[in-house]
């Protein structure tokens, strides 16, 4: 299946923020509960169609299941006969999660987690990530490689930072300075009512000097997830590392217009190297974008395309 867009939705950036922007999609979910094993909680919502077939589906950095492209993969394979479990991670469903580490690009033990509780009940299971989810997936099927759970049969991951550095580097060039305010002002947001809500000894004026996913990382993700720094997070937590050791069908979709991305992002040689890894890399699709035209009907490529690997791969 070529990704072949009008032109509009060849610009990366249009691409990028139309979905969010201009679309919508109903959906009813039923929420869940887990508690995990450091006394936290992670709320998953699913949506079902009473199939034994389902996609657990991860949002990523700052999204929810409440995000569009979550939402708009969840009205396409329910209707196409599969239930939908969106995970939503560590303080990201509406509501603040009880302790100072949240989530980060490799937390496979929450996904481990919301994995065993599905399985009890579904036999076919497919994992699906995007952008900081989409890493999630991926070291996930490649740290279980021959011990990953019997009912996952495929996983596939969308507009993928698979090298971390590589995608901070990207985001924090001019071209993408509107994105990384954004995630910066919602991530600091959140960091001044952690530090202020369990007392963690750093300064207001510190966390406003943050303008980048280096700082950000070294001042939080790395310490309240127990790393050394930002480099050390990223090195142990990019999931480019993990794709040779996958021992199911996988499906890489990452866009060669992905401003997000730099090129350690594109793992030509580990895709070569793995029968069960599969990388694809349309010209056109900017940042979980891949819309078609101005018809919202018609914007299903995505979907369509996961669909047809998990049915015919």
């Amino acid at each position: 299946m070529i990704y072949q867009p009008i032109l509009p939705f060849r610009n990366a950036h249009f691409n990028t923020i139309y979905r969010k922007a201009f679309t919508s999609y109903r959906v009813l979910y039923k929420r869940k509960r887990l508690i995990t094993d450091d006394e936290d909680f992670i709320d998953i919502d699913i949506s079902t169609v009473d199939s034994n077939k389902i996609f657990i589906i991860v949002h990523g950095l700052e999204g929810s299941s409440k995000s569009k492209y979550i939402l708009s993969n969840t009205e396409f394979f329910n209707k196409n006969g599969f239930d939908v479990c969106a995970m939503n991670m560590r303080g990201c469903s509406g509501e603040s999660n009880k302790l100072y580490s949240s989530y980060h690009s490799g937390k496979t033990d929450d996904l481990d987690l919301v994995v065993d509780f599905i399985s009890k009940k579904y036999d076919i299971i497919y994992l699906l990530g995007y952008s900081l989810g989409g890493n999630i997936v991926m070291k996930y099927t490649g740290e279980k490689s021959n011990t990953i759970n019997r009912s996952i049969k495929k996983s596939i991951g969308v507009s993928v930072p698979v090298d971390l550095k590589s995608s901070s580097v990207e985001l924090a060039k001019t071209k993408n300075f509107l994105y990384n305010y954004m995630f910066m002002k919602e991530m600091k947001t959140k960091l001044k009512e952690r530090v202020i809500r369990f007392g963690i000894d750093i300064d207001m004026t510190t966390i406003n000097s943050i303008n980048n996913f280096n700082r950000f990382d070294d001042i939080y993700t790395s310490v309240a997830h127990g790393f050394k720094d930002a480099e050390d997070y990223w090195v142990k937590n990019s999931s480019k590392q993990f794709l040779t050791s996958i021992r199911i069908p996988s499906l890489l979709i990452n866009a060669s217009d992905d401003t997000f991305l730099g090129k350690g992002c594109y793992p030509y040689e580990e895709a070569k190297l793995n029968k069960y890894f599969t990388l694809e890399v349309p010209i056109y699709g900017g940042h979980v974008g891949f819309n078609v035209s101005f018809n919202h009907k018609k914007n299903f490529w995505l979907e369509k395309r996961i669909l047809k690997f998990i049915e015919n791969a």
